[in-house]
């Protein structure tokens, strides 16, 4: 008898009883996979269990509850820390995504090093064995008795072992090789990554183990990994970058116990990865001196201010239709950008092809970015550098106008920490900002007084 199946989302989760090439809950195309179902006798006697009220639990008062702060830990680097909202939780699962190879092994043994001086670690690797764990160990120079390596696909094995160790940390790489026999679905498939998660889920709230899950992810993140379990996990941290460069970014996507907007900065080395704690002289290291079509900006990265170089290039088209191209900055918003700078800016962009570039693998998604885009365009369109010494900050209208933008305060004190002289802001909040000593605000009401304080001879 043929085993009957279900359909599901590798984009969202979503079970469909049929075959769809758009899933009716997110919209994704192409994303509708054919899985077995769970078998029926595991259905049915979790059914007969609650019916017959064994594992029932009385609902209590929210009254009655207690509220006692979350009980968090460091996990021996600050950046990490940093981005899970000031530590580790105990009894939380945290699911670490990113593409293969980019470092999300080595940071998990990496903090190790420090997990171990408090706590019992057990690292469960399904790609590695124990020999080849020891040797990364051993380069990363994360030697203790307290840290118990397995080298283990089955679910079920795993389980056994935590019962043995009693381990305060359990961290699973990855969570595509782990399987569970009473499927009949192959390791990483869409049912078997759910059925594994839930049981570390359950695992970490019934006995308060803090559980860390490695899962990769390609370019696109539509493979059965993190963008199937983002809403079973407590907290969802991408780990982003380029293999070929040496820096690498951590930030939220989702996190119960703290903020999303932060980031973790830092850089591979061979020795393992090393903490970047002021990551705008990193992104700005390298920079050319009077060369068109680069401006600084200062960007908001949860409560850290970041500044971020963007570049632009501006060339004549030789084709009837222009190509617009941008890297780490919203390809929506930079046409937007050209199109005001030629309405309201005067410079004549629709034929030309404009590419737009932030250093460093940033990727900049609020529009205190716009302002700098659009004087570096200009300059390359122009053909004339700006200061070295210039900062540009200001969200830009589609009549032109220079908007405000939160925190200007806080990102005017980073970019005189850097040694910045001057600094372009709305004109309407000017007056109510104080400069601090060497710092020369320069207030602009529209993108045509900002290009023309930006171009400006030199004296």
């Amino acid at each position: 008898m043929k085993a009957k199946t279900m359909f599901y989302c590798t984009e969202c989760g979503n079970e469909t009883p049929k075959w769809a090439g758009k899933c009716p809950a997110c919209g994704a195309w192409n994303t509708i996979v054919e899985q077995p179902e769970l078998p029926k006798a595991t259905a049915k006697s979790g059914g007969k269990a609650t019916r017959a009220g064994i594992s029932a639990r009385r609902a209590c008062p929210v009254t009655d509850l207690r509220a006692d702060e979350e009980i968090r830990f460091p996990t021996g680097m600050g950046e990490l820390d940093r981005v899970l909202g000031g530590g580790a939780v105990k009894g939380s699962l945290v699911l670490v995504g990113g593409a293969p190879g980019i470092g999300k092994s080595t940071l998990m043994l990496q903090i190790c090093s420090k997990l171990c001086e408090f706590y019992k670690v057990l690292y469960v690797s399904g790609e590695e064995s124990e020999h080849q764990l020891k040797l990364r160990a051993k380069r990363l120079r994360v030697e203790s008795s307290d840290l118990l390596v397995i080298s283990e696909t089955s679910l079920g094995d795993v389980m056994e072992s935590v019962a043995l160790e009693q381990p305060d940390v359990l961290i699973v790489d990855s969570i595509q090789t782990l399987y569970n026999e009473a499927l009949e679905s192959p390791a990483g498939s869409v049912s078997q990554v759910k059925d594994c998660t839930m049981a570390l889920m359950q695992l970490a709230k019934g006995q308060g183990i803090t559980v860390f899950v490695i899962g990769h992810v390609n370019k696109e993140g539509s493979i059965a990994g993190p963008k199937v379990l983002e809403h079973m996990v407590d907290c969802v941290l991408y780990f982003e970058g380029d293999r070929h460069t040496s820096y690498r970014i951590l930030r939220a996507a989702k996190n119960r116990f703290g903020a999303t907007n932060e980031i973790g900065v830092f850089e591979m080395r061979d020795e393992g990865l090393a903490e970047v704690e002021n990551p705008s002289e990193m992104l700005l290291s390298g920079r050319p001196d009077d060369a068109p079509g680069t401006c600084v900006t200062c960007v908001m990265e949860g409560m850290r201010p970041v500044l971020a170089e963007i570049q632009a290039l501006v060339v004549t088209s030789a084709a009837g239709n222009p190509r617009r191209t941008s890297n780490g900055f919203d390809y929506n918003r930079a046409a937007m950008l050209l199109a005001v700078l030629e309405k309201r800016g005067g410079l004549k962009v629709s034929a030309c092809d404009a590419y737009l570039n932030i250093i460093g693998g940033l990727t900049l998604d609020e529009p205190a970015a716009d302002l700098a885009a659009v004087v570096a365009l200009a300059s390359s369109y122009l053909d004339r550098p700006i200061p070295g010494d210039l900062v540009a900050i200001g969200e830009v209208g589609l009549t032109g106008e220079l908007r405000t933008v939160n925190q200007l305060a806080q990102r005017i004190s980073e970019v005189h920490r850097l040694g910045f002289r001057t600094c372009l802001v709305p004109a309407h909040r000017a007056e109510s900002l104080h400069a601090p000593q060497g710092l020369q605000l320069i207030p602009v009401r529209n993108i045509g007084e900002a290009i023309r304080a930006a171009l400006r001879p030199r004296e």
